[in-house]
Parts: structure tokens; C-alpha cells; sequence
């Protein structure tokens, strides 16, 4: 599997995540298509592994739900390393409009957030916090876990646009903290 990995990431930063196909990624890994079907499904399996990385259900997290912002970001920082892993090189060319398989991971299916994801995990917390009284009871925590998704997209589209110069971590922090206190505020 990891020369199939090393051969997309190769692939994504000549020529994009669109460029990727099942036959490319055999080609630039020299291997029989064969071998891409034991490891990976098809293509947008392949390309999952890239976003999934690990399951977000699981982290243990150390800020207290009474600080729920800064709860919520250590939960996306681990998001952030996993992309500054892959390197910016990589994720310029992976974090597009059209990429489907980003789209699958960061969105939702008949209104829930897929297990596994950061979204789903951000929801669980934001909801225990609620429940604890540090949020509105009235406040919509499902918006609220697709705000800050979007809220992270951003910041990781900055710190792509911008080379890896631009702090995803200070970035999503800073507004995130000011989307929570507006939240806790109305």
C-alpha cells in the first residue's frame, strides 16, 4: 500500500488530485492494477486515505468542555498536523472545488456527519458542553459543527493559498474563539 500512497502523492503534486486515475497510480508505482484493487476499492478510496487519516471518535482531548473553543481546536489541530504531514506542495494541489473525495469527508449525508470525521466528533462535544450549560440550550449544534467545518476550510485553503506561511492553527483559533463567544453571546 505505502508504494501506491508514495505514487499518489507524486501524481497530486505534478498534476493534481484530478490527474489521479486507478491507472496512472499503477503506472507511477509500476505495479498491476491488480495490486491497487488489494489495497484500495477504487480511486476515491485511494483519495479518502488522504483525508480520513485517523478516526477522530477516539482523541483524547485536554481542554474542558467549560472551554469548549479551545476544546474544539485541539480536536482540529490534529486535522492541521495530518495536512502539514502530507506538505503544502501535496495539499495546494489536493484541496480543490472539485475534489470529491474532500467533499465526502467534509460534508454530510441525510443531515449527519459521517462516524469517523472531525465534524461528527466537534458535534459530540459541542453537545456535551451544551448539555453542561456552556452553550445556549436553544443554540442549533449540528450549524454550529458545519460552521466550524467551514470555519477550517478556510483556514486550510489560507495556509494553502499562502504557501504554508499563513498559521492554520493560530488562524482557526483566533476565529473560532470569536465565533464561540458570538454564539454564547445571542
Amino acid at each position: 500500500g505505502e508504494k501506491i500512497i508514495r505514487a499518489a502523492i507524486a501524481l497530486v503534486e505534478k498534476q493534481g488530485a484530478d490527474a489521479v486515475t486507478v491507472r496512472r497510480v499503477c503506472e507511477e508505482a509500476n505495479i498491476a492494477t491488480g495490486t491497487f484493487y488489494y489495497h484500495f476499492k477504487n480511486k476515491d478510496d485511494l483519495m479518502m486515505y488522504f483525508v480520513r487519516g485517523e478516526s477522530f471518535a477516539q482523541i483524547e482531548l485536554h481542554a474542558p468542555l467549560s472551554a469548549i473553543a479551545d476544546r474544539i481546536t485541539e480536536l482540529y489541530l490534529h486535522l492541521f498536523m495530518r495536512y502539514e504531514s502530507l506538505g503544502v506542495k501535496f495539499m495546494r494541489s489536493f484541496y480543490t472545488p472539485s475534489n470529491e473525495a474532500l467533499f465526502t469527508y467534509m460534508g454530510e449525508t441525510d443531515g449527519k456527519f459521517a462516524a469517523e470525521t472531525v465534524m461528527a466528533r466537534s458535534e459530540r462535544e459541542l453537545l456535551a458542553a451544551q448539555k453542561q450549560g456552556f452553550l445556549a440550550k436553544d443554540a442549533d449544534i449540528h450549524l454550529m459543527s458545519g460552521d466550524i467545518c467551514a470555519i477550517a476550510k478556510g483556514c486550510i485553503f489560507d495556509w494553502c493559498v499562502g504557501s504554508g506561511l499563513i498559521s492554520m492553527d493560530a488562524n482557526f483559533k483566533r476565529i473560532l474563539d470569536g465565533y464561540i463567544k458570538f454564539m454564547q453571546e445571542r
